[in-house]
């Protein structure tokens, strides 16, 4: 160190120059930024050495917990030999993750188109319904996430996650499955499921009448992890279709097997959806997305112009895919996510009975959410007293998410390897926080 200089903390280090080198639109959690050095499991290490058990894997995506070996091995041995070359080659890892992946989606979905990021699956869906379909209109739900693009933020049915007011004409948002916050005021099931009729009207009141797509996510992630009604889809399924349109899943945060039973949430609504998207768990961390599809639709492509991806099918993100595939199929297949995610829910909602704050617990598997709200009676979101056990269960060792459209609901999505141990733990870490929550 030269004389005179005061040192510095690594963590002081990177904070300064996140402040001074990137943009300062970046979301970062906590009042105090967390910067992480390293992760191992279920494990993660920030860089003072402190240990934390991460329970929101990344936004769902390191599926098999943080530096699988399975996963990085893969990865070593691709890298020795071949790393980039863009769509322009097949290459072994890239045809042998897409018969992988149609071995693992419902009915006739069988082909795909890789690419770098969820928003880049989500925009190629569209952009295939509307070659397929002739039509231009889609049809997206309020709350919804599709990612950070031109096109996933107009598809994203939130305001706050809109740049500069970018929306793309033809994109109309239909009301959501939120129970628990009808916006129509009516309670299930005696309200035969109004929401999804209201798709309809939406179509016959601000499109042309012949749409291009319907495209969903089966559980909402940054909404909240809003579930909808068992009937939901399948109502929503023949609308769609009626009108023209082809079903998207939105599969990027339900995807293999995060919601337990099945590899695709979609599917617990009994719905083969026309396109697939999927991304973040598919590669435990490495940028990979994927738009499936019947190959009656991909075909529909042929002779519509021309398209690459550069990075789409990397060699190396489809060996950690592949990698990551084999371990979920092991050890943390849909059944094994079921179990845990059983023993996580029920915990969840004896905490729920202790603290009156937590207005409703919903989800899937390993996707669970715990609303907060300043009482029972008035629901009236408490996006504070969720700001403020997030610091708490920083405190306790404990890393979770947040999201909703008014900040109170507190996503909990560990890797998929998590076991009944690791669930126990995290339920009495942050039972251990919520005990110090203020609600104002």
């Amino acid at each position: 160190m030269e004389t005179g200089k005061i040192a510095t903390s690594k963590k002081a280090e990177i904070l300064d120059k996140q402040k001074r080198y990137l943009f300062p639109n970046h979301l970062l959690y906590y009042t105090e930024p967390l910067p992480l050095e390293r992760g191992e499991g279920l494990h993660v290490w920030d860089v003072d050495g402190n240990k934390y058990l991460d329970f929101f894997g990344g936004i769902l995506t390191t599926s098999v917990g943080h530096n699988r070996p399975e996963v990085t091995q893969a990865v070593r041995e691709q890298t020795e030999k071949f790393i980039h070359s863009s769509t322009l080659y097949p290459n072994e890892a890239h045809v042998n993750l897409a018969e992988k992946m149609a071995q693992l989606a419902p009915g006739r979905i069988q082909v795909s188109y890789f690419t770098t990021s969820g928003t880049d699956a989500d925009e190629t869906a569209v952009m295939l319904a509307r070659q397929h379909t002739g039509n231009q209109e889609v049809i997206a739900l309020r709350h919804g996430y599709s990612g950070r693009s031109a096109m996933g933020m107009s598809l994203t049915g939130q305001s706050s996650w809109r740049i500069g007011g970018t929306h793309i004409l033809g994109i109309k948002h239909a009301i959501n499955p939120y129970c628990y916050r009808c916006p129509l005021k009516l309670k299930y099931p005696s309200c035969g499921v109004a929401c999804a009729h209201d798709v309809e009207d939406v179509i016959k009141t601000t499109t042309s009448g012949r749409i291009a797509a319907f495209l969903a996510e089966p559980i909402q992630g940054v909404g909240g992890f809003i579930t909808p009604p068992p009937e939901y889809f399948k109502i929503v399924a023949d609308i769609i279709r009626h009108y023209g349109g082809l079903f998207v899943s939105d599969e990027v945060q339900t995807g293999f097997g995060r919601t337990g039973e099945k590899w695709f949430g979609i599917e617990h609504w009994e719905v083969e959806p026309d396109i697939m998207t999927m991304a973040k768990g598919i590669a435990n961390g490495f940028p990979l997305g994927n738009t499936m599809t019947r190959p009656d639709i991909a075909e529909s492509t042929v002779g519509a112009g021309l398209t690459i991806s550069t990075f789409g099918g990397n060699p190396v993100a489809c060996a950690a895919s592949l990698a990551t595939m084999e371990v979920l199929e092991k050890e943390a297949d849909p059944e094994h996510v079921a179990r845990v995610g059983k023993a996580l829910r029920a915990g969840l909602e004896r905490l729920a009975d202790k603290h009156p704050f937590i207005g409703d617990v919903r989800g899937m598997g390993l996707m669970q959410g715990l609303e907060f709200v300043k009482d029972r009676q008035s629901r009236e979101p408490a996006p504070k007293a969720a700001s403020h056990f997030m610091e708490l269960s920083r405190k306790e060792g404990l890393l979770v998410g947040k999201g909703g459209l008014y900040g109170n609901v507190i996503r909990i999505s560990p890797p998929l390897t998590a076991s009944a141990d690791d669930v126990e733990e995290a339920l009495e870490l942050a039972g251990k926080a919520l005990k110090g929550v203020v609600v104002d």
